[in-house]
């Protein structure tokens, strides 16, 4: 790869900005949630930024496309749980899910 470090990725410090955003809109789900929604919410996306930088530490190219695409698994599962608490609990996600993009 051209880059010496997964931490100079842009698609890495938007991911991990992501996650930062994420575990403050989990904060504001009830404590029922904890064990179902945050959980998955909290495991997804630290999914993200994690698979890209193993990825990007990878020796083959193709190590690194399999990560990039586990990392698009967990943002597609992301952005569902964000549409689910967005439903259910009637919490704005719209500047989240548009960070998804």
């Amino acid at each position: 790869m051209a880059t010496n470090s997964y931490q100079n990725l842009d698609v890495w410090k938007k991911s991990v900005d992501l996650t930062v955003s994420v575990y403050e809109l989990v904060k504001q789900l009830p404590k029922y949630e904890q064990f179902a929604l945050i959980d998955l919410m909290r495991r997804a996306t630290v999914s993200i930024p994690s698979n890209i930088a193993e990825g990007q530490k990878r020796y083959s190219n193709k190590d690194t496309i399999n990560f990039c695409g586990i990392a698009l698994g967990s943002l597609a599962e992301l952005e569902t749980q964000l549409f689910i608490v967005s439903k259910v609990h009637h919490i704005d996600t719209k500047i989240i899910l548009d960070e998804c993009k």
